[in-house]
């Protein structure tokens, strides 16, 4: 089973992220990431960056995972 940690880690080790929290049980997931590359992007754009950073491990590994995405200005100014 997957950890929240590990999740955490295939975020960080694939995305360029200034900020991460991840927090779940093992198969469901719950994210916060803080990243530059979200700058001029949508919502959905900046989902799809994260997906991909995950790559093969959102079909295998982790079964669902929602998200919040900031810019690190977003962030700063919540």
């Amino acid at each position: 089973m997957v950890t929240p940690e590990q999740v955490k880690q295939y975020i960080r080790d694939n995305l360029a992220c200034e900020h991460v929290e991840v927090a779940g049980d093992g198969h469901h997931f719950e994210a916060v990431i803080v990243s530059p590359v979200f700058e001029g992007k949508s919502r959905i754009q900046q989902h799809k960056a994260v997906y991909s950073a995950l790559g093969d491990r959102m079909r295998e590994e982790i079964h669902a995972l929602s998200m919040k995405t900031f810019t690190p200005k977003e962030w700063a100014t919540r």
